[in-house]
């Protein structure tokens, strides 16, 4: 998967240790391990009818450490894990820094899941201090920090500000950051979301983020990177792919003419789309920096205003939460973080989003279209429902294998509880192999 990712045509690759990933041991070290031959250029796989090579050219490496919440219980210090992203950082550097500069590169990162500029300060502090150890000049260390929690979107200047010396730009979320609006008004009713299909990057406050985000970071010099297009294309029906590429290209269009400077996509089979459209936006320019989007007036309200016209809770969308986050977390538990489901690449974030719309209904008493109220015994007869369909799709022999009843387990207590966990990935974590 990684040659196929550096061969695939694509600007940039990014290694994701976090919510593409699932934190089992083999998987954080064998990843490292991958990424020092992906730079050595002596990765090699050979399947059963091919042998896989890294081509002459190939993307640039990005790398997506672990945010702060997660921890490395596999390593301690003075008795306690270590900092999961501060693991994944520090392996990189070391085994990885110089490597990178003697070929032509760097060592460049993208953050995840800060919430404010107290965090971007202490990400800066690790990346001077990692500077001086290995005496690398300031500003060696690049990064682009995800802007997925809606605390954080009322930062963008702060964040920028503290990450000054290592700062290449911001990228604009979908999921966690409809996630993050979900956990931070949890016990507000007036903060409802309908299903979470409705909830479009062109919904008004998801409009007003992203606007705001261009504007932020043209204004400072910084790139602005668009949401990534999560469809996974069918080897089995063209149809499917039809009709999912053209909006990929209409999403791609909207992000372009909104200023973007760049994008991203789930699948290598996404990339001509997603290149065609910006190299057509961008045309000789590397980037839009001349587009400072001045005209941009964005308010602190228009970021919390949550109105979704049109928007339903659904049973159908209901089902469709039960059903991607039991997937999800079974694919999680058995050490793969990335999973197909529906033709569409669900990571920790929109499982994330598809267990806590289920706490946010069942905790507020949604009433589906139909009138039916979102109760846990409700919730519980689709879990079975749905549960079931995957039983008779496997088959009761695989079926018997797979980790379903650890992911019930898991999701029961995020989806369900009483209290709101904060992340999923803490409580499943206990349950990793």
């Amino acid at each position: 998967m990684l040659i196929n990712a550096l061969n695939s045509g694509a600007s940039v690759y990014m290694a994701d240790f976090e919510d593409a990933n699932s934190p089992a041991w083999g998987n954080m070290v064998t990843g490292q391990a991958n990424l020092i031959d992906a730079i050595e250029r002596t990765i090699t796989f050979e399947g059963p009818e091919k042998v896989y090579r890294l081509n002459e050219r190939t993307a640039v490496l990005l790398v997506r450490p672990r945010g702060w919440h997660l921890t490395e219980k596999h390593a301690r210090v003075d008795g306690m894990p270590v900092s999961g992203g501060l693991f994944d950082f520090g392996l990189y550097m070391f085994h990885c820094a110089r490597r990178l500069l003697e070929r032509g590169t760097g060592p460049y990162f993208y953050l995840p899941k800060l919430e404010s500029h107290h965090e971007a300060r202490l990400w800066n502090d690790v990346f001077n201090f990692a500077e001086d150890r290995l005496r690398l000049p300031r500003g060696t260390i690049k990064a682009t920090v995800l802007i997925e929690h809606v605390l954080a979107a009322f930062e963008m200047d702060e964040i920028l500000y503290e990450l000054r010396d290592h700062a290449a730009g911001l990228n604009a979320g979908r999921w966690d950051y409809i996630f993050s609006i979900i956990k931070s008004f949890r016990r507000r009713p007036e903060f409802l979301l309908p299903d979470r299909a409705q909830v479009t990057m062109t919904v008004p406050f998801m409009r007003a983020y992203t606007a705001l985000l261009v504007h932020t970071c043209h204004r400072r010099g910084a790139h602005a990177l668009g949401g990534m297009a999560a469809f996974i294309p069918s080897r089995r029906d063209p149809t499917i792919n039809e009709v999912a590429l053209a909006r990929v290209r209409e999403d791609k269009l909207r992000e372009s003419g909104d200023g973007f400077d760049g994008t991203w996509v789930a699948h290598p089979d996404l990339v001509p789309v997603a290149m065609e459209v910006f190299d057509h936006a961008l045309g000789p320019r590397p980037h839009q920096l001349d587009r400072p989007r001045e005209a941009v007036a964005v308010q602190a309200r228009d970021l919390i205003d949550i109105r979704v016209p049109g928007g339903e809770t659904t049973e159908a969308g209901l089902r469709s939460n039960v059903s991607v986050a039991l997937q999800y977390l079974e694919s999680w538990l058995r050490g793969t973080g990335a999973a197909a489901i529906f033709n569409l690449m669900e990571d920790v974030a929109t499982a994330e989003i598809s267990r806590s719309q289920v706490w946010q209904w069942t905790h507020h008493g949604a009433r589906i279209t139909g009138g039916t109220a979102v109760s846990p015994d409700f919730v519980r007869r689709i879990e079975e429902e749905e549960l079931q369909k995957i039983r008779d799709a496997y088959g009761p022999e695989t079926y018997s294998r797979m980790k379903f009843d650890g992911a019930r387990a898991v999701f029961e207590e995020v989806a369900l509880g009483e209290r709101f966990s904060e992340f999923l990935t803490l409580v499943a974590y206990d349950r990793l192999d």
